[in-house]
């Protein structure tokens, strides 16, 4: 992986990184800034230019992570973060793992660990040793859109990658569950900004 950062006036902070296993320019948008990633043989420039055809639609959208990120810091209430995510971290661990193992033991579904983080990009992750990681920001959440993430992790378990198996299969128990289909769930938490 090689990383270039740049100053534009409009986004503020971009960070272009070249990648050798990917195969196609895109753009994340974050409160933090804009990283556009690209295939490592194309030079920086094919990036900017790339950034440049999109750059309305990544300052909309670095408007709409900002606003959702200055609201979700409202509902604070003067706490500040790090006493926010102490208190989320007890949380997390008193309600987290329980739910995860209800879950993976309803549908038969076995992990190895789970492990509790404060990331600033996902919610949650499964690593090919079948470990579980969650976001402690998942206490925040509300609890359908908390479970459908413990749901979504537990579907990695039997399929590795968000191929048609796993839509499919995560859909199955989000509509059993939580009587409601992935893609609903899936929105709504994008709405969501991790703090």
């Amino acid at each position: 992986m090689a990383e270039k950062v740049i100053s534009d006036p409009v986004l503020g902070q971009v960070r272009l990184v070249r990648r050798a296993r990917c195969s196609r320019v895109s753009i994340r948008v974050r409160p933090s800034g804009v990283v556009v990633t690209m295939p490592w043989i194309l030079p920086y420039a094919a990036g900017l230019s790339f950034l440049e055809r999109k750059k309305a639609w990544a300052l909309s959208a670095l408007e709409r992570q900002r606003k959702r990120l200055s609201q979700a810091v409202d509902t604070l209430g003067g706490e500040s973060l790090d006493s926010a995510l102490a208190r989320w971290r007890r949380e997390a661990r008193k309600t987290l793992p329980p739910r995860l193992s209800e879950l993976a033991l309803k549908y038969g579904f076995s992990y190895n660990k789970v492990f509790l983080k404060h990331t600033s990009t996902t919610w949650g992750s499964c690593s090919v040793k079948r470990n579980i990681n969650l976001n402690i920001n998942l206490v925040r959440l509300p609890a359908e859109l908390r479970d459908y993430v413990l749901l979504h992790e537990i579907c990695h378990l039997a399929h590795p990658n968000h191929g048609p198996a796993f839509k499919s299969l995560l859909d199955s128990l989000c509509r059993e569950e939580l009587s409601t289909p992935a893609s609903t769930l899936e929105k709504a938490l994008k709405q969501q900004v991790i703090l």
